[in-house]
Protein backbone atom coordinates (compact mmCIF):
# COMPACT_ATOMS: atom_id res chain seq x y z
CA UNK A 1 0.00 0.00 0.00
CA UNK A 2 0.75 3.15 -0.37
CA UNK A 3 0.39 6.46 1.60
CA UNK A 4 0.90 10.00 0.12
CA UNK A 5 1.05 12.85 2.42
CA UNK A 6 0.22 16.77 0.86
CA UNK A 7 0.50 19.30 2.96
CA UNK A 8 0.51 22.87 2.53
CA UNK A 9 3.48 24.81 3.93
CA UNK A 10 6.83 23.99 4.99
CA UNK A 11 7.71 22.33 8.21
CA UNK A 12 9.88 24.98 10.11
CA UNK A 13 10.53 23.39 13.48
CA UNK A 14 13.01 20.96 14.44
CA UNK A 15 11.27 19.47 16.43
CA UNK A 16 8.40 18.58 14.05
CA UNK A 17 10.35 17.69 11.47
CA UNK A 18 12.40 14.82 14.23
CA UNK A 19 8.58 13.49 14.75
CA UNK A 20 7.92 13.22 10.94
CA UNK A 21 10.85 11.37 10.17
CA UNK A 22 10.39 9.40 12.96
CA UNK A 23 6.65 8.60 12.06
CA UNK A 24 8.30 7.82 8.58
CA UNK A 25 10.72 5.25 9.71
CA UNK A 26 8.55 3.30 11.64
CA UNK A 27 5.86 3.23 8.59
CA UNK A 28 8.46 2.24 6.13
CA UNK A 29 7.81 -1.36 7.71
CA UNK A 30 4.08 -1.34 6.55
CA UNK A 31 3.82 0.97 3.96
CA UNK A 32 5.32 3.36 1.11
CA UNK A 33 5.52 6.72 2.69
CA UNK A 34 5.64 9.72 0.21
CA UNK A 35 5.41 13.61 1.73
CA UNK A 36 4.72 16.40 -0.54
CA UNK A 37 4.59 19.97 1.08
CA UNK A 38 3.05 22.43 -1.55
CA UNK A 39 3.92 26.35 -0.93
CA UNK A 40 1.56 28.02 1.39
CA UNK A 41 0.55 32.03 0.18
CA UNK A 42 1.45 34.88 2.39
CA UNK A 43 -2.18 35.74 4.48
CA UNK A 44 -2.24 39.85 4.89
CA UNK A 45 -3.58 40.82 8.47
CA UNK A 46 -7.06 42.15 7.87
CA UNK A 47 -7.10 40.30 4.71
CA UNK A 48 -10.88 40.45 3.13
CA UNK A 49 -13.18 37.37 2.23
CA UNK A 50 -12.20 37.98 -1.16
CA UNK A 51 -7.71 37.65 -0.74
CA UNK A 52 -8.75 34.80 1.81
CA UNK A 53 -10.67 32.61 -0.99
CA UNK A 54 -8.12 33.50 -3.68
CA UNK A 55 -5.20 32.14 -1.45
CA UNK A 56 -7.46 29.10 -0.86
CA UNK A 57 -7.67 28.63 -4.65
CA UNK A 58 -3.91 28.79 -5.46
CA UNK A 59 -3.18 26.13 -2.33
CA UNK A 60 -5.92 24.15 -3.95
CA UNK A 61 -4.73 24.21 -7.65
CA UNK A 62 -1.20 23.70 -5.98
CA UNK A 63 -2.83 20.05 -4.08
CA UNK A 64 -4.48 19.32 -7.09
CA UNK A 65 -1.70 19.45 -9.53
CA UNK A 66 0.04 16.59 -7.10
CA UNK A 67 -3.33 14.38 -6.59
CA UNK A 68 -3.38 11.04 -9.43
CA UNK A 69 -6.53 9.75 -10.88
CA UNK A 70 -5.84 6.44 -9.10
CA UNK A 71 -5.78 8.06 -5.63
CA UNK A 72 -8.16 7.49 -2.91
CA UNK A 73 -8.72 10.78 -1.40
CA UNK A 74 -9.25 11.98 1.85
CA UNK A 75 -9.20 15.61 2.80
CA UNK A 76 -8.33 16.58 6.74
CA UNK A 77 -11.09 18.61 8.05
CA UNK A 78 -13.23 19.76 10.91
CA UNK A 79 -16.00 18.87 9.64
CA UNK A 80 -15.43 15.35 8.76
CA UNK A 81 -15.73 11.86 9.50
CA UNK A 82 -14.96 10.41 13.28
CA UNK A 83 -13.06 7.28 13.71
CA UNK A 84 -11.94 5.29 17.00
CA UNK A 85 -8.21 4.53 16.10
CA UNK A 86 -9.89 0.51 15.18
CA UNK A 87 -12.09 2.06 13.37
CA UNK A 88 -9.64 4.34 10.98
CA UNK A 89 -7.40 1.38 11.09
CA UNK A 90 -10.70 -0.57 9.07
CA UNK A 91 -11.29 2.04 7.05
CA UNK A 92 -7.69 2.22 5.58
CA UNK A 93 -7.50 -1.54 5.56
CA UNK A 94 -10.95 -1.80 3.49
CA UNK A 95 -9.40 0.58 1.47
CA UNK A 96 -6.62 -1.91 0.57
CA UNK A 97 -9.06 -5.37 0.52
CA UNK A 98 -11.14 -3.02 -2.06
CA UNK A 99 -7.94 -2.27 -4.38
CA UNK A 100 -8.03 1.32 -3.34
CA UNK A 101 -3.92 1.15 -2.62
CA UNK A 102 -3.28 4.31 -2.94
CA UNK A 103 -4.21 6.65 -0.53
CA UNK A 104 -3.93 10.41 -0.50
CA UNK A 105 -4.50 12.51 2.75
CA UNK A 106 -4.29 16.13 2.66
CA UNK A 107 -3.52 18.92 5.33
CA UNK A 108 -4.52 22.23 4.09
CA UNK A 109 -2.50 25.73 5.02
CA UNK A 110 -3.62 27.88 8.30
CA UNK A 111 -6.81 28.93 6.41
CA UNK A 112 -7.92 25.65 5.45
CA UNK A 113 -9.08 24.05 2.04
CA UNK A 114 -10.45 25.54 -1.00
CA UNK A 115 -14.03 23.61 -2.03
CA UNK A 116 -11.99 22.62 -5.35
CA UNK A 117 -10.05 20.33 -3.05
CA UNK A 118 -13.05 19.06 -0.49
CA UNK A 119 -15.07 18.38 -3.68
CA UNK A 120 -12.43 16.17 -4.77
CA UNK A 121 -12.16 14.04 -1.77
CA UNK A 122 -13.56 10.50 -1.59
CA UNK A 123 -13.43 10.72 2.82
CA UNK A 124 -13.42 13.55 4.79
CA UNK A 125 -11.74 13.25 8.08
CA UNK A 126 -11.68 14.61 11.12
CA UNK A 127 -9.71 14.25 14.51
CA UNK A 128 -11.25 17.16 16.59
CA UNK A 129 -13.68 19.88 17.07
CA UNK A 130 -10.46 21.69 17.54
CA UNK A 131 -8.60 23.65 15.06
CA UNK A 132 -4.78 22.24 15.24
CA UNK A 133 -1.52 23.64 13.83
CA UNK A 134 -1.02 22.45 10.09
CA UNK A 135 2.35 21.23 11.19
CA UNK A 136 1.36 19.59 14.25
CA UNK A 137 -1.68 17.41 12.33
CA UNK A 138 1.12 16.07 10.09
CA UNK A 139 2.34 14.38 13.13
CA UNK A 140 -0.78 13.89 14.47
CA UNK A 141 -2.07 12.17 11.07
CA UNK A 142 1.57 9.90 10.65
CA UNK A 143 1.38 8.45 14.13
CA UNK A 144 -2.54 7.59 14.02
CA UNK A 145 -1.65 6.03 10.75
CA UNK A 146 1.03 3.63 12.11
CA UNK A 147 -1.50 2.58 15.18
CA UNK A 148 -3.86 1.65 12.41
CA UNK A 149 -1.38 -0.21 10.88
CA UNK A 150 -0.09 -1.89 14.06
CA UNK A 151 -4.01 -3.09 14.48
CA UNK A 152 -4.05 -4.10 11.15
CA UNK A 153 -1.00 -6.66 11.96
CA UNK A 154 -2.27 -7.55 14.86
CA UNK A 155 0.61 -5.69 16.71
CA UNK A 156 0.37 -4.12 20.07
CA UNK A 157 -0.49 -0.86 20.26
CA UNK A 158 -1.16 1.95 23.47
CA UNK A 159 -4.33 2.22 23.88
Amino acid sequence: MKIVLIAVGKIKEKFFRDAIDEYSKRLSRYVKLEIISVDDEMTPDGASEGVISEIKRKEGERILAKIKDSYTVCTLEINGKRYTSEGFAEWINNQAISGNSNICFIIGGSLGLHQDVIKRADMHLSFSDMTFPHQLMRVVLLEQIYRAERIINNEPYHK
